[in-house]
């Protein structure tokens, strides 16, 4: 086990360097804190994310390894690609940000009770989409939404934080959609947290926290300006994620 005990955060008191992190629980690095828009910005250009339940403390993460998607490299079935061809689907960006928010908490998950998106997460997150930091990329079925993803974005590198799927396969259509946009514009990772059974058959890989924090330091470094992103985005059949 680390030598190293969670941090206390109060008011000013900075985060610890993430190798600091326990290793049961894999990766707790500091309980407290805020939600403030700088203290979440400053988490993740250090690898590191909140995550925590209604009732407790912020708790702080940056477990080893760490699953990343390369935007080059999400994968879908030949059979999803299929039954994607004769899609009317539609996929957009930063139109619906706070519905996205609000599926992905109320989505059911297996083996999960209740959501760690919590209210006070909902408004952090929101004031980061405000401010441009945070984005959502929509699924929408005519104008009811089907699928979708949020996470937030420094420099040229994305921290995924969650999605969901109202219809079959609309969470992977906004995780592709995504990806195909960030690859054009030069990101070449989504962070993707903590590994699940369904993240790898995705495509999803894990890095060592070290070398995970080395592209990360880099990559939030690239001369990218906060803003929505919904005019460069455009709008995606989702058909043409069959291709």
């Amino acid at each position: 086990m680390s030598a190293h005990a969670p941090v206390m955060l109060g008011p000013g008191i900075p985060f610890p360097p993430a190798d600091h992190a326990l290793e049961d629980p894999n990766g707790l690095l500091a309980i407290g804190g805020d939600l403030s828009p700088g203290r979440l910005l400053d988490a993740y250009r250090h690898g590191i994310f909140p995550w925590y339940s209604a009732g407790q403390p912020i708790l702080w993460w940056s477990p080893d390894p760490r699953m990343v998607f390369h935007t080059d490299r999400v994968r879908l079935s030949s059979r999803f690609r299929r039954t994607l061809r004769h899609s009317t689907w539609r996929v957009r960006a930063d139109t619906r940000f706070d519905d996205v928010v609000d599926a992905c908490a109320r989505i059911p998950r297996p083996g999960q009770r209740g959501t760690w998106i919590t209210p006070a997460m909902r408004r952090a997150y929101g004031e980061l989409h405000r401010l441009g930091h945070a984005h959502s990329v929509e699924v929408l079925d005519g104008d009811r939404l089907v699928g979708g993803i949020y996470g937030v974005a420094i420099g040229a590198m994305v921290f995924g934080e969650s999605m969901f799927s109202a219809e079959s396969g609309g969470s992977k259509v906004a995780l592709a959609a995504l990806a195909r946009a960030l690859h054009a514009w030069g990101y070449p990772l989504i962070d993707a947290q903590v590994e699940n059974d369904h993240l790898p058959t995705l495509g999803a890989q894990s890095l060592p926290r070290q070398a995970f924090l080395d592209r990360v330091q880099a990559l939030v470094q690239a001369p990218e300006s906060p803003g929505a992103w919904t005019d460069r985005f455009g709008t995606l059949p989702a058909a043409d994620l069959a291709r």
